[in-house]
């Protein structure tokens, strides 16, 4: 087996066939054939079969498709590590829900990063609902976010911070000062940043708890853009409450009260279960429990240039 027939394949298996596969690979359909084929003779394995429905894969076919992530993901790894350990350095990805990463990440990643001179920390924007499958491929050693519903006995997890989400609007917005009913809110125009798109999110789970309709949601490049144009009266607000207190005691921004306007999560940090995970990523999970670490999230330090490793939020309306 080689690397560049198991990219073919799993690129099969992720997109459920051999022409989107081919596409996303940027290789004709007979090359990804080719490469399936010789799979199949070495294997000694159909691997899958075409039916109407889409592509229905043999237990051979399933159990290969895990380990190919594996391996592709441990390919990777390894050429970053030989070229880290070429220079001297380690490296540690970590990706993170997109509020963590804007609100609490920089604060961590510099405090962390300062304690060893020879560890590099790149921050990226990922998905929570892909963590597991971005651990398991090696495309990141930690993620930080909400817990998923069902969990991953492959993961290890564990809790980093509590926090709490309430719900703000500037201090000219009608409902300001009140105690709005769910109806009210659901009325409201809410803006909101990239967090609410993202499935098990305490955000998106606030909307839903309050049922409000997809055409009164505003979603904006960042939290900070959101609540920028909650100060201006353009609409409600979902923050975490550290980070906007100045701004309420300050009055450019005033808190609702009531049972619907907050909602308490737990951001958690999760590795590998087996012991190929680098040690500096259990160390960062240990870590981020730490008072000093809480209070670096809280703080919001800036984190240096080459650390951040941003992903692109698009919206299309129809």
């Amino acid at each position: 087996m080689t690397p560049t027939q198991l990219r073919a394949y799993s690129a099969v298996v992720r997109l459920g066939s051999v022409k989107l596969a081919a596409a996303h690979l940027e290789v004709s359909e007979a090359a990804v054939s080719l490469h399936i084929g010789q799979l199949r003779k070495e294997l000694g394995d159909q691997l899958f079969t075409r039916t109407a429905s889409g592509l229905a894969f043999t237990p051979g076919g399933l159990r290969l498709a895990s380990r190919a992530a594996e391996l592709l993901g441990l390919q990777d790894i390894t050429v970053l590590e030989v070229s880290a350990a070429g220079r001297g350095r380690r490296l540690l990805r970590v990706g993170a829900s997109s509020l963590f990463a804007e609100q609490a990440a920089p604060g961590l990643i510099e405090l962390f990063a300062g304690r060893a001179a020879d560890l590099d920390v790149e921050l990226s924007v990922r998905n929570p609902a892909a963590f597991a499958s971005l651990l398991q491929s090696r495309a990141i050693d930690i993620a930080i976010g909400p817990a998923p519903k069902v969990p991953d006995p492959a993961i290890s997890g564990r809790p980093v911070m509590n926090y709490r989400i309430v719900l703000v609007a500037g201090p000219d917005h009608p409902l300001a000062g009140t105690q709005p009913s769910a109806r009210q809110l659901r009325e409201q125009m809410w803006l909101l940043g990239p967090s609410a798109a993202a499935d098990g999110s305490a955000i998106r789970m606030l909307l839903r708890r309050l049922s409000v309709p997809d055409e009164h949601q505003q979603i904006f490049q960042s939290h900070a853009a959101a609540l920028e144009e909650a100060k201006r009266g353009r609409g409600v607000a979902a923050a975490l409450n550290f980070t906007v207190a100045a701004e309420i005691r300050a009055g450019r921004l005033v808190q609702f009260s009531g049972p619907h306007t907050t909602l308490d999560d737990v951001w958690h940090a999760f590795t590998l279960a087996d012991p190929g995970a680098p040690a500096s990523a259990a160390e960062l999970a240990r870590f981020a429990t730490t008072p000093r670490a809480l209070q670096a999230m809280m703080r919001g330090a800036g984190v240096h240039v080459g650390r951040f490793r941003p992903s692109v939020h698009v919206t299309l309306w129809s």
